[in-house]
């Protein structure tokens, strides 16, 4: 038993030695891959984020409105980012203070 599994362990890395030559030979001749899906999804990727915070910020505008009509709306904390966002006469606010 141990006999046949070396000889078709054998077989398959004979046969994958085999394969790697040949696409070897013809892998300078191919042609060059596209970046055109990759470039497509990254644009449609960034086209999504900036339309869905639009609607985020669209949505707070009328949450605000509805509690506070007429007022000003101030501007919307970030999500998903702790650090300071805001400058107020050089003095640096945090989200949620």
């Amino acid at each position: 038993m141990a006999s046949y599994l070396w000889r078709k362990y054998a077989d398959y890395v004979y046969t994958k030695w085999e394969r790697t030559i040949l696409w070897d030979m013809i892998d300078p001749y191919r042609r060059p891959k596209s970046f055109k899906p990759l470039v497509t999804i990254y644009i449609a990727a960034f086209y999504t984020g900036v339309i869905g915070s639009a609607i985020t910020e669209q949505l707070y505008k009328e949450k605000y409105w509805e509690d506070h009509p007429g007022e000003a709306v101030p501007l919307m904390t970030p999500k998903f980012y702790g650090g300071p966002w805001k400058i107020l006469k050089g003095e640096a606010i945090k989200p949620n203070q």
